[in-house]
């Protein structure tokens, strides 16, 4: 008896295996039979905690189970029956005889299409910060991860600290866990699972419109929003911000821009660069430039006095006045050949100086203290030694010459006085 039913199980699994078959081959005759790797669609039968059924066209069930229901694209997320979904095949036949099929690789498959259509499209989404680093912000757009560099932040945002210190900055970048930003993607390249993300490019458009009224050689008035190590950013018209570069904030040398202006302070700069929504300034183009004049008041062969600014390796930069600094380099601080600058100078000291090149239009006046004959003057002092040497060493000849003679003096003397008794 129980052979028999066996047997007959056996027979029930074997007809409803072939009748699985079938199907396909029915299905094969409609349209092609599925191969593995292919995206096809089906409706929902079921929705379990493990699992999802789908039926495919009336032919055969599909099954989407464990990691595979994972989904990048977020449109898996709240499903329910009757709902027409994709799903990847992975599987042409399980022990069931299912279609095991995937909604990571579907949801993988649609996520990184609608991201290349946000990015073709230049569509703003909202993409919610996750964590940050000293490089920007961690977001994630749908189930994707992705970066929002800190230089793709608009100004509102930009994280501005005094001193740059970068602990505070990446304080100040963490804050932002948890809230939700406007953005566009620049970048989404599945390969390499790369999504770049900006804030600033949402402002793109209105920033453009406003920018319209510009030219390179405008003058703006604005008021200082950020100062950084490399330079200070200025706020105008309308929320438009532009960058002094460090170079750009004063004739003289500079190194640090807090030095020279500060954050809230008025200002006005000229624009000398207009690249897309990037506006570079110059406060500097708008003073005199002193260097015009340097021929009046230095001259070769001057002998000049200055406070060492900044000590190289190759020299010492020497402030001259408020705007002229001029370099000593290491080969005109001494007559001997010397390996550290620091031998000579520090920071801060005051020191003469022959100018032994003025060179206007580049800015740059060269300095000697080689040139002011120091070297002549320790040999003469080493001269002056020698000779007190060569005296000294004479003087013992002297005396031992004028005792010698004392000696043969007494001696004459005694000879006579034998001569006398005798």
């Amino acid at each position: 008896m129980r052979k028999e039913f066996i047997m007959k199980a056996t027979t029930i699994k074997s007809d409803k295996k072939s009748k699985e078959m079938e199907k396909l081959l029915a299905m094969e005759k409609t349209k092609p039979v599925p191969k593995i790797g292919d995206l096809i669609t089906g409706k929902i039968i079921s929705v379990g905690k493990n699992e999802v059924l789908l039926d495919i066209d009336g032919l055969t069930t599909g099954v989407v189970r464990g990691y595979e229901r994972y989904d990048e694209s977020g449109e898996y997320s709240n499903l329910t029956i009757s709902d027409e979904v994709s799903a990847t095949v992975i599987d042409l036949e399980n022990e069931k005889g299912q279609i095991e099929l995937s909604f990571r690789h579907a949801g993988h498959i649609k996520a990184w299409e609608k991201l290349k259509n946000l990015l073709d499209e230049e569509i703003i989404v909202e993409v919610e910060v996750t964590d940050a680093n000293k490089g920007g912000l961690m977001v994630k757009l749908g189930n994707i991860a992705g970066f929002l560099p800190v230089s793709q932040l608009t100004p509102e945002h930009y994280p501005r600290v005094e001193g740059g210190n970068k602990n505070k900055i990446l304080e100040k970048l963490r804050s932002f866990a948890g809230k939700k930003i406007r953005v566009k993607v620049i970048a989404a390249e599945e390969e390499e699972e790369k999504l770049i993300v900006s804030e600033k490019e949402t402002l793109k458009e209105e920033q453009e419109k406003v920018i319209s009224k510009y030219k390179v050689g405008d003058t703006v008035e604005g008021k200082v929003s950020g100062v950084v190590d490399f330079g200070a950013f200025i706020e105008f018209d309308d929320g438009l911000e532009g960058l002094v570069h460090i170079s750009e904030l004063a004739w003289q040398r500079i190194d640090d821009p807090r030095d020279v202006i500060k954050v809230g302070e008025k200002v006005k700069a000229e624009i000398i660069d207009i690249d897309n929504s990037k506006i570079s300034l110059s406060i500097k183009k708008l003073l005199v430039d002193p260097w015009k004049e340097v021929v009046k008041k230095y001259k070769l062969g001057q002998i000049v006095e200055g406070t060492v600014l900044k000590i190289n390796p190759f020299g010492l930069f020497v402030q001259l006045d408020d705007a002229i600094h001029g370099l000593a380099h290491i080969s005109e601080l001494a007559t001997r050949p010397i390996s550290n600058v620091s031998e000579v100078a520090k920071i801060g000291d005051k020191l003469k100086f022959k100018v032994i090149s003025v060179e206007p239009e580049d800015h740059r006046l060269g300095l000697s203290i080689k040139a002011m004959g120091e070297g002549k003057g320790k040999m003469m002092e080493s001269g002056e030694d020698n000779e007190k040497s060569k005296v000294k060493s004479q003087k013992p000849k002297v005396e031992s010459k004028v005792k010698s003679n004392e000696d043969d003096n007494v001696g004459s003397e005694v000879d006579k006085k034998k001569g006398a008794d005798k």
